[in-house]
């Protein structure tokens, strides 16, 4: 064997060496530091620390809790690809921090949201009525640019709303949607084949039309979701129930329309709803904190990750892609899903 042969061999062999060696290493971080990865930032996703916002008795504090963006779990524990939008773990763990905090007087919750989920909704409604029985502690909403359907839903049970003039809100009411291709699919020559164990199974299908039958099943849930959303303006503003249903017809309102509908109680900025609960419950001298994530290293690193790959559109769309949920639901939202 000449020396170019032994060559050729020794490289062959290094190279089989060396592919064994990553494809091995890669296969522990997989299943082993993948893992440990997923783990460490699940916690960073729950840890989140107090920044003051005004001084004051640190015995007597006004809490600011923000919901920011579409209402839905994403079932994602931390945002690696980008900066953080709502996170619906993480604010009902700052609802607990709420009601487990002796030193927390009042709350105000800033609204900035086109709705969301009925399931994400009701749970944030559900626990800020049980702080607000089980503590006594006042809630006071500030309306953002939009605090609309799910958005409104959430402020319903505070006990004084107050908007901008220009805030987007209303559209009191469910919706559900869903796309159907068939037809195109049909002029370009895809069949679908379903095998399904009930003539319901692949009720709102993408692939076919729905029929009668099955949008007066689909509309009976949405209407127990409307019915449920009334209840709650009408026992959450005290209103009459045909007062709340002149305006529970989907229409949005701005916020001068919503003080005279009744669905808000005042005109005011932030500053504005900080003052009111300082004069209304004796906390002049209340410390007001805000409740943030923590810079730790798990989102610090998400930010060097979102910078790496940048805001281009492409990632925009393929990140909606891979956060939104694709079967349809039933939604308290404003706009297009």
């Amino acid at each position: 064997m000449n020396t170019k042969r032994w060559i050729a061999l020794v490289i062959a062999a290094a190279v089989l060496v060396i592919s064994l060696l990553v494809n091995s290493v890669f296969s522990m971080f997989q299943s082993d530091f993948a893992s440990s990865f997923d783990e460490l930032m699940a916690v960073e996703a729950s840890q989140f620390e107090e920044n003051i916002i005004q001084d004051g008795s640190a015995n007597s504090r006004i809490a600011v809790l923000k919901v920011d963006g579409a209402i839905q779990d994403t079932g994602q524990a931390s945002p690696l690809f980008g900066a953080a939008g709502y996170n619906h773990q993480l604010f009902m763990e700052q609802l607990e921090q709420v009601k487990a905090d002796d030193t927390v007087k009042a709350v105000m919750l800033t609204v900035n949201s086109p709705g969301g989920g009925v399931v994400e909704s009701a749970e944030i409604y559900d626990e800020i009525t049980e702080i607000q029985e089980e503590t006594g502690k006042p809630f006071y909403v500030s309306m953002g640019a939009m605090a609309a359907s799910g958005g409104y839903y959430i402020a319903a049970p505070a006990d004084k709303i107050f908007v901008h003039r220009e805030t987007l809100t209303g559209s009191i009411g469910v919706i559900m949607q869903s796309v159907n291709y068939g037809e195109l699919a049909e002029r370009l020559g895809i069949d679908f084949v379903t095998i399904k164990s009930g003539p319901y199974k692949d009720i709102m299908s993408p692939t076919r039309e729905m029929t009668e039958e099955e949008m007066a099943l689909m509309q009976e849930m949405l209407n127990d979701s409307y019915e449920g959303f009334v209840d709650i303006i009408v026992e959450g503003r005290d209103m009459p129930e045909e007062e709340v249903r002149a305006v529970a017809d989907g229409r949005i309102m701005n916020g001068r329309q919503a003080v005279e509908a009744n669905l808000a109680d005042d005109i005011g900025y932030e500053e504005d709803v900080i003052e009111g609960l300082r004069n209304d419950f004796g906390l002049e001298n209340a410390q007001v904190i805000e409740y943030g994530l923590s810079q730790s290293w798990g989102s610090l690193f998400a930010v060097k990750v979102g910078s790496l790959f940048g805001n281009d559109l492409e990632t925009q769309l393929l990140t909606k892609l891979m956060t939104e949920y694709s079967s349809p639901r039933m939604m308290y939202l404003y706009g297009e899903k």
